[in-house]
């Protein structure tokens, strides 16, 4: 039973790791868009700028979180859960907020 939860729960935290990276790159494609744009892409490199703390938090978190379910007990697992999926959560919401900050009316 423990080994199964284990599983689960690396799977869940590896989700949230995957979230969490997935804005990073979502991220790093903006700024690379901004960049090359010069002065018109100005704007959209600050906000990228102001994003990173975000990013980095939630994949950090995610990290740690994963890290957490190699552990044996089962608490551990739920305490990985918790963290990665919390961080993975947060990361689908700040992706979908950088997104909708770029979403213009056709």
């Amino acid at each position: 039973m423990g080994a199964v939860f284990g599983i689960i729960a690396a799977v869940v935290a590896l989700v949230g790791l995957i979230v969490a990276l997935g804005h990073v790159g979502y991220l790093a494609m903006l700024n690379s868009a901004a960049k090359r744009r010069g002065i018109a892409g100005a704007s959209t490199a600050d906000y990228v700028k102001g994003r990173w703390m975000v990013a980095g938090g939630t994949a950090a978190a995610a990290a740690v979180g994963l890290l957490i379910t190699t552990g044996d007990s089962v608490v551990a697992d739920i305490i990985g859960i918790l963290v990665a999926g919390g961080a993975g959560v947060a990361a689908k919401g700040a992706l979908d907020s950088t997104r909708s900050h770029f979403r213009g009316n056709p």
